[in-house]
């Protein structure tokens, strides 16, 4: 019986996988970790899960060395408009390589950024999908908004411009009409938008009947700023809504999730 040497063994695989699988393979997979570093590489790891979204089928380290790293983010974002992030289905071009301290692992080589943004308007796609399933996502535009609305509950962050440039039209309208305006503030970007809107949502339904309608400001920003207004949980609450809901989110040319099922979407904060 042949004893071998744990790095004899792992000097074996090593051998193994370059004389078998010595090309650059294009991988399909979600990122389940992302840790850029400070030597400017990036760390991934890549997951394929089961058709319930919850079972892992597959898991992978990738790395990305600096010098690819430097060309393959800036190009993936002025493509896709969104950053590398938790959750996102891409398509890699890899090499496979074995170390015999640090095992199997994965060098991205290139990403197609066409598939990623297929997968997210896909997504969007569903999530609109199961709304109307639902049946909800109109209802909040069936609300009628009195014909001078003066008590405006605003969700939005409170060191937000849009914020502030909201405030400044309103107390400077040339009628002389004066609101009352509260501030439920919410965070605006980030992975915590999602449950920030909703309980600030929550927190003006508690007081329903102190206003006539809600402002939902975000200012202007990249496409991937607004990604996480594309949520089946944020636009369910929006459109089941008691009051009506008016977006202001972004510019003109953005539209999310969010500003289809609320009662009225302006083109800026101001608007």
């Amino acid at each position: 019986m042949e004893t071998l040497s744990l790095l004899e063994l792992n000097g074996r695989v090593k051998s193994t996988l370059q004389f078998e699988m010595p090309d650059a393979y294009w991988v399909q997979a979600e990122i389940s970790s992302i840790s850029p570093s400070g030597q400017g590489h990036c760390y991934l790891e890549l997951v394929q899960k089961d058709a319930t979204g919850r079972n892992f089928l597959a898991k992978a380290k990738a790395n990305i060395w600096r010098g690819t790293w430097l060309k393959l983010k800036p190009y993936f974002e002025a493509q896709t408009g969104e950053t590398l992030k938790v959750g996102m289905k891409v398509l890699l071009q890899v090499t496979v390589t074995f170390h015999e301290v640090y095992g199997y692992s994965l060098v991205v080589q290139d990403i197609d950024p066409a598939y990623t943004m297929g997968d997210m308007a896909r997504r969007r796609k569903e999530i609109l999908e199961q709304l109307a399933r639902d049946g909800v996502i109109g209802l909040n535009k069936e609300l009628e908004i009195p014909a001078l609305p003066h008590r405006i509950a605003v969700i939005s962050s409170a060191t937000a411009a849009g914020w502030g440039d909201f405030r400044n039209q309103l107390d400077g309208n040339i009628y002389g009409f004066r609101f009352y305006v509260k501030l439920f503030p919410a965070l605006m970007q980030g992975d915590d938008v999602e449950r920030s809107v909703v309980s600030a949502l929550n927190a003006v339904a508690a007081r329903r009947d102190d206003f006539d309608l809600v402002v939902i400001i975000r200012g202007g920003g990249a496409v991937s700023e607004l990604s996480c207004f594309d949520s089946y949980n944020l636009a369910y609450n929006i459109a089941n809504f008691p009051l009506p809901v008016i977006t202001g989110i972004g510019h003109e040319r953005d539209d999310t999730v969010a500003d289809v099922v609320a009662h009225t979407k302006v083109k800026t904060p101001t608007a």
